[in-house]
C-alpha cells in the first residue's frame, strides 16, 4: 500500500515539476525582425495572434540594437551589427521569454535577415535545445546574390556565413521548420537584381528562400515584407504553430488600448534602435473625417536618454498624430486608429534630407510592412489613384506624393486602411508621414 501511495505521489510531483518547467499555455513566440527594421513591424501580427486567443504574455518581439548588417561581417562598422551580435541579442531575448513564462521551449518567427539569425542561433548558438519550431519569412537562405567577391558579406550565398549554414542538412534536427516565400515578387530572391539596385545576374533564384527538409510554402503575389506581415502570412503561421485554423483574420479592438514605445534615430546613414534624448513628443487626436487636431495634446513628454515614451491610453476608433519636435524641426506621423495595446511603437527621428517636392503640398507615404506597386495595389488620395506611386517589381516602402492643398488635410487609402493627414510644403522644417500598417 505504501509503495502504491508513494508511486502516486511521485507521479503527482512529476506533473507539478513539469508544469513549473513548461508553464501553463502554448510555447511563447519570439518574433525576429529583419535588416534595418525594428520590433514595431510585428504590432499587426501580434494583434492577430491575440485576437485569436494566443496569450498576450507569451508574445515577444526582439528589438536589435543595431539592425543593419555590416558590409563585411568581421569588420566593425559604426551603427551596424555582425551575425554574432544578432545571435547574442536573440539568445538573450529567448532566455528572457523562457524565464518569464517558465516555458521549456519557444517558437521563433523571423522576417528576412531575422530568419538568418534564427538559423545561426539554432545551429551555432545552442538554440536547437530550446526551440520547438521556426518560421522563416522571405529569408534569403541562399543569398541575395551568390558571387565570388565579398565573401565576408552576410547576404552572399557564396560567402562564408551562408555556405556554413547550408552545409550538410539545411534544417536542424528536433526543430520543425517552415519557410514562406513569394513566387516572383520578393525583391531579394531575383535572378535579375537590377530593379532592386543589385547585380544583373545575382546567381540566385526565386526559390532561394526555400530550405531542403523544411515545409516550404509559396504565397503567390506577395512581396518581400508581406511574407511576414500580412493576414495571409498570419494564417499560415497560426496553423503551423497551433495545428488549428484561426477564428479571424482581423484585429479585435480593445476598449482602451494603452500604447508606449521609443523614439529612435540614426547613426550616420544606418537606422538604430537606440533611444534619442531631448525629443518633444506630442500626441493629438484628429477629428472624424479630417486631419485637423481635435484639441490639445492628449499626451506630451520630452524623452530622456532611453528614448522611452508613454504609456498613453487611446481611443481605438480615433486617428492620432504623433509629432516629434527636435532642433527646430518636426516630424508628424499620421496613423490609423490603433486597436490594441502595445509597447512596441517606434517613432524614428528621420534625418533631414533634400526635399524633392519643396513648394508643393506633399506627403511621405510609408508602408513599413510591405512595398508599393501601382499595378498591384493602388494608393488612393482623396479617392483618386496617386500618380507618384512607384510601379513594377515591389522594391520601395515609401514615396513622396504631391497632394491637394486642403484645410482639412487629405485622405490616403490602401487595402482598406484609411489615414487622414495634413501635408507639408517643406520637409526640411516639417516632415509629414502617412504611416500605413497593412
Amino acid at each position: 500500500m505504501m509503495r502504491r501511495v508513494l508511486g502516486v505521489w511521485m507521479v503527482m510531483l512529476s506533473a507539478v515539476c513539469a508544469g513549473a518547467q513548461t508553464g501553463a499555455g502554448p510555447d511563447p513566440i519570439v518574433f525576429v525582425h529583419g535588416n534595418g527594421d525594428d520590433s514595431a513591424k510585428w504590432i499587426g501580427m501580434i494583434g492577430l495572434f491575440e485576437s485569436n486567443g494566443y496569450p498576450p504574455d507569451r508574445l515577444y518581439a526582439v528589438r536589435f540594437t543595431n539592425p543593419m548588417a555590416r558590409t563585411a561581417d568581421h569588420v566593425p562598422e559604426a551603427g551596424r551589427s555582425s551575425t554574432i551580435d544578432q545571435v547574442s541579442e536573440l539568445s538573450a531575448a529567448v532566455a528572457r521569454a523562457l524565464l518569464e513564462t517558465h516555458a521549456h521551449k519557444v517558437v521563433l518567427v523571423g522576417s528576412s535577415r531575422g530568419g538568418m539569425t534564427i538559423r545561426n542561433y539554432l545551429r551555432n548558438g545552442g538554440g536547437s535545445a530550446v526551440v520547438s519550431a521556426a518560421i522563416l519569412c522571405g529569408t534569403p537562405n541562399h543569398g541575395v546574390y551568390a558571387v565570388a567577391a565579398g565573401l565576408d558579406g552576410e547576404f552572399n550565398g557564396s560567402g562564408t556565413f551562408l555556405r556554413e549554414l547550408n552545409e550538410g542538412s539545411e534544417v536542424v534536427d528536433g526543430v520543425r521548420m517552415m519557410t514562406l516565400r513569394s513566387d516572383k515578387l520578393d525583391k531579394y530572391a531575383q535572378p535579375d537584381g537590377r530593379p532592386s539596385g543589385l547585380l544583373e545576374h545575382t546567381g540566385v533564384t526565386y526559390e532561394g528562400p526555400a530550405l531542403k527538409g523544411a515545409e516550404n510554402v509559396v504565397i503567390a503575389g506577395a512581396d518581400h515584407r508581406e511574407l511576414a506581415f500580412t493576414p495571409q502570412a498570419f494564417r499560415l503561421m497560426y496553423r503551423y504553430i497551433t495545428s488549428k485554423e484561426p477564428m479571424r483574420d482581423m484585429v479585435v479592438a480593445e476598449a482602451r488600448p494603452v500604447v508606449s514605445g521609443l523614439v529612435t534615430g540614426f547613426e550616420g546613414k544606418s537606422p538604430t534602435n537606440l533611444g534619442v534624448a531631448g525629443v518633444r513628443l506630442s500626441v493629438y487626436a484628429l477629428g472624424e473625417g479630417s486631419a485637423r487636431r481635435a484639441g490639445a495634446a492628449v499626451y506630451e513628454t520630452t524623452t530622456d536618454a532611453s528614448g522611452a515614451w508613454g504609456p498613453v491610453t487611446l481611443d481605438p476608433a480615433v486617428e492620432y498624430e504623433f509629432e516629434l519636435a527636435s532642433k527646430g524641426r518636426t516630424i508628424s506621423y499620421f496613423k490609423a486608429p490603433i486597436p490594441r495595446s502595445t509597447r512596441l511603437l517606434n517613432l524614428r527621428l528621420v534625418p533631414e534630407a533634400a526635399d524633392p517636392a519643396k513648394g508643393t503640398a506633399h506627403l511621405l507615404i510609408s508602408r513599413p510592412e510591405g512595398y508599393f506597386s501601382a499595378e498591384r495595389d493602388a494608393v488612393l488620395i482623396d479617392g483618386a489613384q496617386s500618380k507618384d506611386e512607384p510601379g513594377g517589381l515591389p522594391v520601395k516602402d515609401n514615396f513622396v506624393a504631391t497632394v491637394p492643398r486642403a484645410k482639412g488635410g487629405v485622405k490616403v487609402q490602401l487595402r482598406g486602411e484609411t489615414i487622414w493627414a495634413r501635408p507639408s510644403e517643406d520637409f526640411g522644417t516639417r516632415l509629414a508621414v502617412v504611416d500605413l500598417l497593412w
